[in-house]
């Protein structure tokens, strides 16, 4: 089939329609509607999980290298669909047309990676002590519930898709409702490359309308979320219930510590381009710059360079290097951010305001603020924006511990030219990741993740597939 609009998938069929009305999805950069959405309810989600239970037996049989040959099949048709799904996505969240098919190869690489990890499940024999064999198995943990944001449509999904297919877990996929086409596209993906019916399902919608249903089902054994802190604490009660394996990547607020020891020009630059990148929607941004005092002046007047050389405009002109916020809601709250650290004294270096050229649209100016006191919202709150905050710090260990003093642990980075910081650093620093003069750390090869309110558990790497899977002991004896 060609998609051209948003579809729930239910049993292996595409429904453009449920009995509920449809939904609109608004472009982010002219405020008018895309496209309309199926809305999902109780009907749909009690249809996905009869398939999903019928799904069940059968896929779970199925051995890991037959699974590996379909995920590989889903990259390559992800990869017909690589210019289509970008222009979705691009469409959807308003990120720049000319950086959306790198999110999209992100993805494919993950069902390149979990092809590979699902042909390596073989468990493992121990001799017993006691004579025998004890047989370590692992075995699907069963329905798989998936819910994902809307800010890295296609990896996020495919973070959670892979490697549930991968160890043999059917998997209901719920996206945000701003998200439904470039879902819609990843799901013809994986039908095309042979995946069976009901063991892959997308239900559009709005989430409470959906995800209650699937939190209180007994047969689905575990979920994963892409969310908020606030989410995640919610869905964590709701699966206390029924004791449902949890994988929770939710809020960071990522510091950056700036030694002056560093290439300091070069680290603004890495800093200015992560930090706007996707006009800083990103769970792993950086977000709090501590930056040594001694050369802070040199580090702001290079991101202020960097942020200016922005070119802001409509997400589908390849010359833009910046669209707008995805929501309304949250533009307003990056400018309720901004006016509080001013009203506590920090300085607006460039940015602060929207773009007098743009009359519709949720756009930003790409925002750099220096002397921003610790106690400002904005050092406190992810801000989910274009905005970066800048302060200073005299000491290494002063640094370190303002850098910890939120309860966020997703990512943290530092900019350093000394070995022997860089390991106090990596040490120091209170975080699942940590970046050493470099943003780059999520890999399919690798973990990813946070500690305390930031989550548990890990995508990626050939620890995310252990999320997906029972472990059985079987004593093997004869008399």
């Amino acid at each position: 089939m060609s998609v051209d609009q948003p579809y729930a998938l239910i049993g292996g069929a595409f429904r453009k329609k449920t009995q509920q009305e449809s939904l609109p999805v608004i472009d982010p950069c002219t405020e008018e509607v895309l496209w309309l959405q199926p809305a999902c309810g109780a009907a749909e989600v009690e249809e996905a999980l009869e398939y999903a239970r019928a799904a069940l037996p059968a896929w779970s049989a199925v051995h890991g290298w037959e699974r590996g040959k379909i995920l590989r099949r889903i990259a390559r048709e992800m990869e017909a669909r690589r210019s289509a799904i970008a222009r979705a996505l691009s469409a959807e969240i308003g990120r720049p047309i000319s950086q959306s098919e790198g999110e999209v190869n992100a993805a494919i690489e993950q069902f390149d990676w979990f092809a590979g990890e699902a042909e390596r499940l073989f468990g493992e024999t121990i001799r017993s002590r006691q004579g025998g064999r004890l047989i370590v198995t692992p075995e699907p943990v069963g329905i798989v519930a998936a819910f994902s944001a809307w800010n890295f449509p296609v990896n996020l999904p495919a973070r959670k898709i892979a490697p549930a297919l991968a160890a043999g877990c059917p998997v209901i996929v719920r996206p945000s409702e701003q998200v439904p086409l470039t879902t819609t596209l990843i799901a013809e993906a994986c039908v095309s490359a042979g995946v069976p019916a009901g063991v892959l399902q997308v239900l559009t919608g709005r989430a409470n309308d959906i995800v209650p249903h699937l939190m209180r089902a007994e047969e689905v054994r575990k979920i994963s979320l892409t969310g908020s802190t606030p989410v995640g604490k919610m869905l964590l009660a709701q699966a206390a219930e029924t004791v449902k394996r949890c994988s929770m990547e939710l809020g960071g607020h990522s510091p950056v510590v700036v030694c002056a020891d560093s290439d300091v020009e070069a680290a603004a630059v890495q800093c200015a381009t992560f930090k706007f990148r996707n006009a800083g929607q990103v769970c792993i941004a950086p977000n709090r710059f501590y930056v040594e005092e001694s050369v802070v002046g040199k580090f702001l007047e290079k991101m202020v360079a960097e942020a200016r050389a922005l070119k802001l405009g409509d997400s589908r002109d390849p010359d833009t290097t910046m669209g707008p916020l995805t929501l309304a809601s949250g533009r307003n709250k990056v400018e309720g951010l901004i006016a509080d650290a001013v009203q506590r004294g920090a300085r607006i270096e460039t940015g602060g305001g929207r773009p007098e050229d743009r009359n519709k649209g949720f756009f930003l100016e790409p925002t750099v603020l220096s002397n921003v006191p610790d106690d400002a919202r904005i050092m406190i709150e992810e801000p989910f924006g274009p905005v970066a905050p800048v302060t200073t710090f005299r000491t290494l260990d002063d640094a370190i511990a303002r850098a910890n003093s939120t309860p966020y642990g997703l990512a943290a980075y530092a900019f350093t030219g000394s070995a022997a910081k860089a390991e106090k650093l990596s040490a120091g620093l209170r975080a699942g990741m940590v970046g050493i003069n470099s943003f780059l750390i999520a890999h399919a090869e690798t973990p990813f993740g946070g500690v305390d309110h930031s989550g548990m558990g890990r995508e990626g790497g050939r620890q995310a597939i252990q999320d997906y899977q029972n472990i059985k002991l079987t004593n093997m004896t004869w008399a």
